[in-house]
């Protein structure tokens, strides 16, 4: 009895054991494929990770060679606009100095001028002249340069039509003669704004009418004389120029260009007026 009791038993686990061997048998042989499945996805995600990194790592560099180029870029600009500023200022530098240069060439090149004053004669006795350094001129403007010397040739052309004719007091008509302020009554009565007086002594003291050294005289200038005593001045005539002056001298004489240089004239010469300015003609 004993001994089919252990035969039973014996055939029970022989039943139970068959069914699980397969499977076990199964499992084993699956395990390598399951751990190959498991090496693969780890392989993928390393690698993935991996892609990740680099990709990371790469637009990282991208950014900082964009933030660097976009700095280099702005150190240009800046340090070409220091340039420019640089440059420019530097220019305005060198017109500034070249216009100071020309300045002072400009003021060395001006020419200098003298005037001869000369002093009172005692009768018989010549005048004694001295030059005497004298400032430049106002220089006037071209146009207004244009119409004085206009005026001024006007006047000369209708003062040397009249020479030759005879000297008559009062006179102030080329018909009938002149006298002395006649003559420059004639001249200037159209050509000047203000109105021209008939007496010489009347015309020495013109308001309108600036004085004149002897030295800067110029053509159309009125010159006057005292020859008899009567008042400042008796006696008027006009430079032509060169030293000389046009006249009317007195009865029994005709019109004539007489130099200023002459004795007579010189000891009574009283002074000169101009007449003909870019502000008193017409």
């Amino acid at each position: 009895m004993a001994r089919i009791t252990k035969i039973s038993i014996t055939l029970c686990a022989l039943l139970f054991t068959l069914p699980y061997t397969p499977l076990t048998q199964a499992s084993e042989h699956a395990r390598p494929v399951a751990a190959q499945k498991a090496h693969v996805v780890k392989s993928t995600t390393k690698s993935t990770e991996k892609s990740s990194k680099s990709k990371t790592t790469t637009t990282s560099k991208k950014s900082t060679t964009s933030v660097k180029t976009a700095s280099k870029k702005k150190e240009a600009t800046a340090a070409k606009s220091k340039t420019a500023k640089n440059a420019s200022s530097a220019k305005t530098k060198k017109l500034a100095k070249n216009s100071r240069t020309k300045t002072s060439k400009l003021a060395k090149a001006q020419p200098v001028t003298f005037t001869e004053k000369c002093s009172k004669p005692r009768k018989g006795h010549k005048a004694h002249c001295v030059k005497v350094k004298s400032e430049q001129p106002t220089t006037i403007a071209a146009a207004h340069k244009v119409r004085v010397q206009k005026a001024q040739k006007t006047a000369m052309n209708k003062l040397m039509g009249q020479i030759g004719k005879p000297y008559r007091w009062g006179g102030t008509s080329p018909v009938t003669g002149f006298d002395c302020s006649g003559l420059v009554y004639y001249a200037y009565k159209d050509l000047v704004k203000f109105r021209i007086p008939r007496t010489a002594n009347e015309m020495y003291h013109l308001r309108d009418a600036s004085s004149v050294d002897r030295g800067e005289l110029e053509t159309g200038d009125l010159v006057f004389f005292r020859t008899q005593g009567r008042g400042t001045a008796d006696h008027v005539g006009v430079y032509v120029g060169n030293g000389k002056f046009i006249q009317s001298p007195r009865t029994g004489q005709d019109i004539q260009i007489t130099s200023l240089s002459e004795d007579y004239w010189q000891r009574h010469y009283v002074g000169a007026k101009r007449v003909m300015t870019p502000k008193t003609i017409r």
